[in-house]
């Protein structure tokens, strides 16, 4: 595997994170048919959350050797009084997959995450995501409607064991 590093993203990743985001998401989500959001739309919505100062929201990125952005993670807090932060959004590039990139982007969201003092979280994802079996093998709780119905979501009542910390 080509040697990759995670750090924190910053305001000058905007296109890069942009460019990733829109390329990731149609990855994934082009085999349902969908059709994403387009790069100037991911460029302004980061634009956008980079703005913001008041320290709730933030991202971490997977860097190739190269300088090359090849996946990302955001988290944020979420106003459920249970679940306190939500895992936003997970992406890696498809041939960057199953080599534990995600896992350790996840590590670096968890830490943050403990570091607030905040130890559970939820995710949404789509049902039939080709790579739903990820958040079942991080522990995650599959999120069941009343009728027991799964429709993408998963919760984490304690994410400590999921972090370095």
């Amino acid at each position: 595997m080509s040697s990759f590093s995670i750090r924190e993203a910053t305001s000058d990743d905007n296109p890069a994170l942009a460019r990733l985001h829109f390329k990731t998401f149609n990855e994934t989500h082009t085999l349902f048919g969908l059709g994403g959001p387009t790069y100037a739309t991911r460029e302004g919505q980061y634009r956008r959350k980079f703005s913001e100062t008041d320290g709730s929201w933030f991202c971490f990125v997977a860097e190739h050797a190269d300088g090359e952005l090849i996946g990302f993670a955001v988290g944020e807090p979420n106003d459920d009084p249970l679940y306190r932060s939500c895992l936003n959004k997970l992406y890696v590039l498809r041939q960057y997959q199953r080599l534990g990139i995600g896992s350790r982007l996840v590590r670096h969201v968890v830490d943050r995450l403990l570091s607030q003092g905040i130890t559970s979280m939820l995710l949404f994802s789509q049902a039939d995501n080709p790579s739903i079996l990820f958040f079942d093998a991080l522990g995650g709780e599959r999120w069941l409607t009343d009728k027991g119905e799964f429709h993408g979501g998963y919760r984490w009542r304690d994410i400590r064991a999921l972090g370095t910390q």
